[in-house]
């Protein structure tokens, strides 16, 4: 365990190169820092001494006793505000190193999760996801920042103390250092259980995350189907849950910080005891006595914020190992013969084409789980320019083969070209540039009209309007005083679906792409705007290869094919006449359809 952390801290701390002057800085502070804490127990006993006519520093006897006084005074307050002014500073930094290492490393956790493929996605809730991001992130900051350093810190402060000690009286010294092994072995009899217990917590935390994630998500459902209650009651038991893994860390925690409070005041009374009988003895003297007893409790003080401490490291080298967890997810859909970088991410250009549209499926298989094949060994090729409509039974593969063709997900069997080559060989960005897919599910994000049609487009306001004007939304921006610059709220909640659907056309038309993918992009539309905007989606098709998904028959019989899928497999293709003759599937769908009891 101890090695796989070093591994992981040592990944991770590129992050912290940028700040390589800020750190050589701080650490540049703790001795000085623990020289000038080191000094002032030592101070107070010699004033004492002084008091006392005990013996002192031998420089000190060349000036009378409120001399001494004053210049042991002086250099209290001198060794006082250097202490406070380096620890403010050096504190500030501390800070500042840590929420700059958080800054980067979320920005990276965040271009990476946007870049694992849809299969990953599918299978981790968004929740949990964002606990990676924010809190995790959080906690590691700590083990970077005053974890790691504060760590540092104490270690050089109990070094100067030790040898401090040490110095003025070998014998006491000796006995206060030896009370330091109980406490070191507990710390380290506490690190695997404390760990455990701190993964527990987190991945706890993950999933009240996804709970209160999803429930806000269906809100609309929770609240339509009345499951206020149900949902209630299952969210309490997932927050007792981690209420009870809080719990089990929390013990832990005040365990070592009780121990390490009673050993201390054993210690105090020890010096007390012992050096009091030392100082009757007459073999040390009552400034001595005072320094070592504020020596034993600044002895302790360390090991105190150590034990606080212990809390961050290991719920930072917890969330190190969650994160290098998500780190380590590989990146499914890269471009062949390209070096994938975590930073810069270097994409292929040299591949030129003049696409025309062609898209061939050979013999390509896919599942989303082992047990369950969705695409059987199809294969069927659409010429440049073509209409294919592609219809089916609901679960028969279709949203799955536009999936396929953008490349969110890689067939496990079988090869998908576009103008005959591999989109696998084509770069991400060049790929999906060529193909413009319209869903029937549109989704939207926070900010104004002019940016969710815009998306990676460059374009101008002006052009902008004209386009929207010929796709026949002008009606839907005069709805709105500020047209583009209408802020949406989230997934376009202040807009109809038929409208979510029509600013979906309009974003694909910006890209004039030469692949057209349609899923029942009419969908939510009034039959006044589908017809309306049907006339513009003929010409947006003209030239250009589109594969429409739809369940209407109006929409179908007017492609130049029509391809039949079920179970993932394709039992019929041709024109909607010739499907017709054929009397199979189509033809029984067809005529259901007409009678009104059956769409495809």
């Amino acid at each position: 365990m101890l090695f796989k952390d070093l591994y992981r801290v040592k990944r991770l701390g590129r992050y912290l190169r940028q700040d390589k002057k800020r750190l050589l800085a701080i650490l540049f502070l703790l001795l000085p820092l623990s020289f000038a804490g080191a000094v002032q127990p030592l101070l107070v006993g010699q004033a004492i001494s002084v008091l006392k006519g005990e013996p002192t520093f031998q420089w000190l006897n060349d000036f009378s006793l409120s001399q001494s006084m004053r210049i042991l005074i002086s250099f209290l307050l001198v060794s006082v505000l250097i202490r406070l002014a380096l620890q403010g500073y050096q504190s500030y930094s501390i800070q500042s190193v840590g929420q700059s290492l958080t800054a980067r490393i979320r920005k990276d956790l965040f271009a990476h999760s946007m870049n694992l493929s849809l299969k990953y996605h599918d299978s981790m809730p968004v929740g949990k996801l964002l606990t990676r991001l924010t809190s995790d992130v959080d906690a590691l900051s700590e083990v970077f920042g005053s974890g790691a350093v504060g760590v540092l810190t104490d270690a050089v402060t109990l070094l100067v103390i030790s040898i401090t000690m040490l110095l003025i009286d070998l014998k006491l010294g000796s006995l206060l250092l030896l009370t330091q092994i109980p406490v070191t072995f507990l710390i380290l009899w506490l690190q695997k259980r404390y760990r455990k217990a701190n993964y527990r917590v987190r991945e706890e935390l993950s999933e009240l995350n996804a709970d209160f994630q999803e429930n806000l998500q269906g809100i609309e459902v929770v609240q339509m189907f009345r499951r206020e209650i149900v949902n209630s009651k299952r969210f309490y038991k997932t927050g007792m849950n981690y209420q009870d893994s809080v719990n089990s860390i929390i013990f832990y925690d005040s365990s070592i910080s009780a121990f390490i409070e009673w050993v201390s005041l054993a210690v105090v009374a020890l010096v007390i005891a012992l050096g009091g009988w030392f100082v009757t003895q007459g073999s040390m003297g009552l400034g001595t006595l005072t320094a070592f007893i504020l020596y034993s409790q600044r002895l302790f003080e360390p090991l105190r914020q150590l034990a606080e401490r212990f809390t961050q490291i290991q719920g930072g080298l917890t969330a190190v190992e969650r994160i290098g967890e998500l780190l380590d997810k590989n990146i499914e859909i890269l471009d062949i013969g390209n070096n994938y970088s975590f930073q810069n991410r270097k994409i292929n250009s040299s591949i030129t084409s003049s696409p025309s549209g062609e898209i061939i499926f050979d013999n390509v298989s896919f599942s989303y789980r082992s047990d369950d094949q969705i695409i059987s060994n199809l294969s069927f090729r659409i010429s440049p320019g073509e209409h294919v409509a592609l219809v089916g039974p609901t679960g028969s593969g279709k949203t799955t083969l536009i999936r396929l063709l953008s490349r969110l997900y890689e067939p496990q069997k079988g090869r998908i070209l576009i103008d005959g080559i591999d989109i696998k060989e084509i770069p991400l960005s060049q790929l999906r540039k060529q193909i413009g897919v319209v869903l029937q599910d549109t989704f939207l994000f926070s900010g104004n009209i002019a940016d969710n049609l815009r998306l990676d487009a460059s374009i101008s306001d002006k052009d902008l309007k004209e386009i929207c004007i010929d796709l026949g939304l002008d009606s839907l921006l005069k709805r709105f005083p500020n047209g583009l610059k209408t802020i949406l709220r989230e997934r376009g909640g202040n807009i109809s679906s038929g409208e979510r659907q029509l600013l979906s056309v309009a974003r694909m038309a910006i890209r004039n792409p030469n692949i057209l993918i349609m899923d029942e992009a009419t969908a939510f539309m009034d039959p006044s705007t589908e017809a309306s905007l049907q006339r513009d989606l003929d010409r947006l098709l003209e030239k250009r290869t589109a594969l429409v998904i739809a369940h209407r028959l109006a929409t179908i019989e007017s492609s130049d094919r029509i391809l039949v899928m079920r179970k993932g497999k394709l039992i019929e293709q041709g024109t909607h006449n010739e499907l017709l003759l054929q009397g199979g599937l189509y033809s029984q769908l067809a005529k259901l359809q007409e009678k009104g009891l059956a769409k495809f």
